[in-house]
């Protein structure tokens, strides 16, 4: 299996890396994309995908940490695109659930300006490059802003690039959606809980070259894990979760969605 979301370079991860890895591939995930969120960070998975033979680096700004990065990131990023083992760009998208306090009303109309653009220009440097990207869309809570505008921003890229809706949470009529434009679902721990049916219905009923398996660990971990430390090994509890609500075996999704991701990745068998 291939845990295709995972946040390496977190701190969680600084003092037992090494132990990660072999409970990882002890529970059958064999290769790990680690997501960058900024340039420092971006700059930290490719050093990791150097080091071990296991990850590999996709890297990005994510659209919360846009403000922070400046107006020239894109020639760093750039850069590090073109490493070797930079499989994707991401996670980029659009983020309307984590607006800062105390925004004014126009301040807010700049906020979402400044993810567009930064979104617009990564989706330009995939193509330029010939990557896919790693789509972080989140909406403030009874909103569907979010998701509207991040299509609306992937509509012109239709047929360049291809985008995987990372961490979905959305309904099946929303994975259709996207899955029909051409990009893909990944479905994390989240699956495991109790409070999430809506997820478990759309991993159901989704196409089998369609999806792909995460973790983004160190976040979600799922049942029986929840409230910890989530890690790569915990890919196979979502795969298991899926492989219940579709009624195939555990080794179909394992097989399915490691051919899914080596196609999106453009990763060796």
């Amino acid at each position: 299996m291939i845990d295709t979301h995972a946040h390496l370079d977190s701190p969680q991860f600084a003092d037992d890396l090494d132990a990660v890895l072999e409970r990882a591939h002890a529970s059958g995930v064999t290769r790990i994309i680690s997501i960058g969120t900024g340039i420092e960070s971006s700059r930290r998975v490719v050093a990791l995908a150097e080091k071990y033979s296991s990850i590999y680096a996709v890297v990005g700004v994510h659209p919360t940490d846009v403000a922070e990065q400046g107006c020239n990131f894109i020639k760093e990023l750039r850069t590090l695109a073109c490493h070797p083992k930079v499989a994707a760009l991401g996670e980029i998208g659009i983020d309307y659930y984590h607006k800062p306090s105390e925004l004014s009303p126009e301040g807010e109309i700049h906020w979402k300006q400044d993810q567009a653009e930064a979104f617009q220009h990564q989706l330009d440097l995939a193509v330029e490059i010939g990557l896919n990207v790693i789509i972080h869309v989140r909406d403030a809570k009874g909103s569907n802003d979010a998701w509207q505008e991040t299509l609306r921003l992937l509509q012109p890229y239709s047929g360049k690039t291809r985008g995987v809706f990372h961490c979905f949470g959305g309904t099946a009529a929303q994975a259709t959606e996207v899955i029909s434009l051409g990009h893909l679902v990944s479905f994390t721990g989240i699956i495991t809980f109790k409070n999430a049916p809506l997820v478990r219905e759309t991993a159901a009923i989704v196409s089998s070259d369609s999806y792909m398996v995460e973790t983004d660990c160190p976040y979600l971990a799922p049942v029986p894990y929840r409230g910890k430390r989530a890690e790569p090994a915990h890919t196979r509890l979502v795969a298991e979760k899926i492989a219940e609500v579709r009624g195939i075996s555990l080794e179909e999704v394992a097989r399915a969605t490691t051919a899914t991701a080596e196609k999106f990745f453009n990763l060796k068998s």
